[in-house]
């Protein structure tokens, strides 16, 4: 009965944890280039389908491009993105280094962070308010009985606040793993 609404909060939760893998925290991660696309013969295409990507040392990333044209396309979807690292090109691959992120900077990593947590949240109190309504509607159409809304909200209120501990869990960890560095 819940299943589906429990389906849609997971994945509202997976959502998040993609989003918290793409903010770099310590060493560099080629997760932070996920969520960049590069247009390839007309297409936007991830960067890891058209390139290696490599982490040498703990503060760069190397991208090597499997076809050397796609160099430039590459370098020009680095520098419009929001990592905030200038690309460096030597013409056969691009190196990015990662700057030891200073006092303010995680301070704004943080801020990022809880902002992400606070719309996965909202997010999961609107599947709520979603299914709550679809068994109020249920309970107008006679299908259902006062108790069985009753029991319903409960139910819904419980896996809501499941969600949302696992979210706050999830933030915790994140700023912890961002004062460290």
């Amino acid at each position: 009965m819940y299943e589906e609404y429990e389906n849609k909060m997971k994945k509202t939760l997976d959502a998040l944890s993609t989003q918290y893998s793409a903010i770099r925290a310590g060493r560099a991660n080629p997760s932070v280039l996920d969520q960049i696309k590069v247009e390839y013969y007309g297409t936007m295409t991830p960067i890891n389908q058209i390139a290696s990507i490599s982490s040498p040392d703990p503060r760069t990333l190397v991208i090597q491009p499997w076809d050397a044209s796609s160099l430039k396309p590459v370098e020009k979807a680095l520098i419009t993105s929001d990592l905030g690292i200038n690309p460096a090109n030597d013409g056969r691959f691009i190196r990015l280094v990662f700057p030891q992120p200073t006092e303010e900077r995680r301070k704004e990593l943080i801020k990022q962070v809880s902002k992400i947590a606070e719309d996965s949240k909202v997010a999961i109190r609107n599947i709520r308010r979603d299914a709550v309504e679809k068994f109020k509607a249920q309970k107008k159409k006679s299908e259902i009985t006062e108790d069985d809304l009753a029991e319903s909200e409960k139910d819904l209120q419980k896996l809501t606040d499941n969600y949302i501990k696992e979210i706050d869990k999830a933030a915790r960890k994140k700023e912890e793993e961002i004062k460290e560095i």
